[in-house]
């Protein structure tokens, strides 16, 4: 590691005047350096350290590390507007850097969340003003799609978690303009957003409504989504820039990180990609009930230096070019490209007490006879939200006693008679009538440990408009890579609410987030099977000989520290 000269604080100015603070680490020496540059909301110093090394670590690697408040944030000046300004501000800022003393003209970036998404953007800027483009990018945790990979999911409105942002945003933006009541009001609702909700429409957020973008992720007019979405702004753009995609299996913005990933990928440039068993933050070897192993308690930044050493300093980058973390092994594997699953469908079936017992309801290879299984949702005491991408806490959870509830329809497979390594997206078809007019489906899949723990592995949200004819409703779940163990079972279990990380949907029609807490009704829904009626769950299995298990490297065993 390289020693440090003492830190330069710099104001960069803008193309319209405005001026943004940053700072910059640099080694001792006469050698010049790459330059890498993160821009951040969060204040400079934060500089993403809930989840990497200090940026001075990377600046002891060899680089000259940049790390700016965005517009209107820290000590920059302007108005902070939500992914608005960052195209232009971005782009401006990787041509500065390009000719940053100590830098050898080579310019890249990093970060997570939206200092990942900051950097889609002002690839977009620099493209359409054709200035200085970064030589590679490490992007961890970020939305592609800004609406349906962060704010919103199957069309249900990510209640507790945009909330919580939006005040800790609009306090900051408050303090900024001297607004001490404001910021007090929004700071003392933050506790009672974090234990769930009740409205989505926070007094808080109301009386603050000049300090938040709250409002407009609300409204959900899709050419506010448009104007800030990396994947709009990028459309027809080749997409031919190293990347480097971090993503975590319980991360808010994991469809994002794969979405981003498959874009690159056809534009020519070298892609990797990296997926933890963690939730947004942080990153370590806990997750949830789960100790998932040595191998997940190291972080992501030995990673991101053997990439960037291998495009911007020609070295050899010992890493797989893909890698995904299996909690069921507790170890990385390693692939040349995603490895491509066979579809195992299983079936629903039960004897019609589904949801009265969490033994009735079956997932089996062979349809079943026609059944139906009746769901009451009482808004009143709304099915919880339980662990993985959304709950609190998040992470991998025991959700058994969740699964007792009458409120929640709950179908498992017999013991395993041999491990599976599930990987991808499955899918669940249900064939659903309500005698209201909208209701929701939350779906999750678990492992049914021999001693009755329910682990949860993924989920999926559907916001439905009711149909009459009972066509087949499908919901998608989030991407998985887990090997479950022989001798465990799996698991489907049903609720019509996921709350506080959906609002209640209210019956009506309306939608969730406009209903009235006395607008909603009581619903019950019916999921029929067998027969005419497949309810299934298709699950992405990856065969335990052939060409995709032969694809497979050994991570550990081939590894070298870089």
């Amino acid at each position: 590691m390289l020693a440090l000269r003492d830190i330069e604080s710099l104001r960069m100015p803008m193309a319209d005047g405005v001026h943004l603070a940053a700072d910059v680490y640099r080694p001792v020496g006469p050698e010049r350096h790459p330059v890498l540059v993160m821009r951040l909301p969060y204040g400079r110093k934060v500089a993403s350290t809930v989840v990497l090394a200090h940026p001075a670590w990377y600046a002891a690697q060899g680089y000259v590390v940049l790390v700016q408040d965005v517009r209107g944030r820290g000590n920059s000046e302007g108005i902070f507007r939500i992914l608005e300004d960052d195209a232009i501000d971005g782009a401006q800022t990787l041509a500065l850097a390009a000719d940053l003393a100590g830098g050898n003209g080579m310019v890249a970036s990093y970060g997570f969340s939206y200092h990942g998404m900051n950097q889609f953007l002002a690839l977009a800027g620099a493209r359409k003003s054709g200035g200085k483009e970064p030589d590679a990018m490490a992007i961890a945790m970020a939305a592609f799609d800004v609406r349906n990979h962060w704010a919103f999911e199957g069309d249900g409105f990510r209640l507790q978690s945009n909330q919580m942002w939006a005040c800790q945003m609009a306090a900051e933006n408050a303090r900024l303009a001297g607004d001490l009541d404001a910021a007090h009001l929004l700071h003392a609702a933050l506790p009672s957003l974090h234990s769930g909700p009740v409205s989505a429409r926070p007094d808080a957020l109301e009386k603050a409504s000049r300090y938040t973008h709250y409002h407009d992720w609300l409204a959900d007019d899709p050419s506010y989504w448009r104007a800030r979405s990396p994947q709009s702004l990028l459309e027809g753009v080749t997409l031919d820039v190293p990347v480097l995609h971090v993503g975590g299996w319980n991360d808010i913005m994991l469809e994002g990180t794969f979405a981003a990933f498959e874009a690159f990928s056809k534009g020519g440039g070298l892609q990797r990609l990296s997926v933890g068993p963690w939730s947004h933050i942080p990153w370590g070897r806990r997750v949830g009930v789960l100790d998932a192993g040595a191998g997940a308690a190291d972080g992501i930044d030995r990673e991101i230096i053997a990439f960037f050493d291998e495009v911007l300093k020609g070295r050899e980058n010992p890493y797989p070019k893909i890698r995904l973390y299996d909690v069921g092994k507790k170890a990385w594997a390693g692939f040349e490209t995603l490895p491509t699953a066979e579809t195992l469908v299983l079936h629903l079936t039960s004897g019609g007490r589904a949801a009265t017992t969490s033994i009735d309801g079956t997932l089996a290879e062979k349809q079943g006879p026609a059944s139906a299984d009746y769901l009451v949702h009482d808004p009143w005491r709304p099915a919880p939200s339980v662990g993985l991408h959304l709950g609190t806490p998040p992470d991998f959870a025991d959700r058994a006693a969740i699964d007792d509830r009458a409120d929640v329809l709950v179908y498992t497979s017999t013991p395993l008679d041999r491990p599976l390594l599930l990987t991808g997206v499955a899918e669940v078809d249900l064939f659903v009538t309500a005698d209201s007019p909208s209701f929701d489906l939350d779906c999750t899949l678990s492992t049914l440990t021999p001693d009755g723990k329910a682990i949860s592995v993924t989920s999926g949200h559907k916001t439905v408009k009711a149909d009459d004819e009972g066509s087949a409703v499908l919901v998608m779940l989030r991407p998985i890579h887990v090997t479950v163990p022989a001798g465990h079972c799996l698991r489907l279990s049903i609720q019509s609410a996921s709350f506080p990380a959906f609002p209640v949907n209210p019956g009506t029609g309306a939608r969730p987030q406009d209903a009235a807490i006395t607008d909603r009704l009581v619903t019950t829904l019916v999921v029929r099977s067998g027969n005419s009626h497949p309810c299934v769950i298709r699950l992405p299995l990856v065969p335990q000989t052939g060409p995709n298990a032969e694809n497979i490297i050994p991570v550990e065993e081939n590894r070298h520290e870089p």
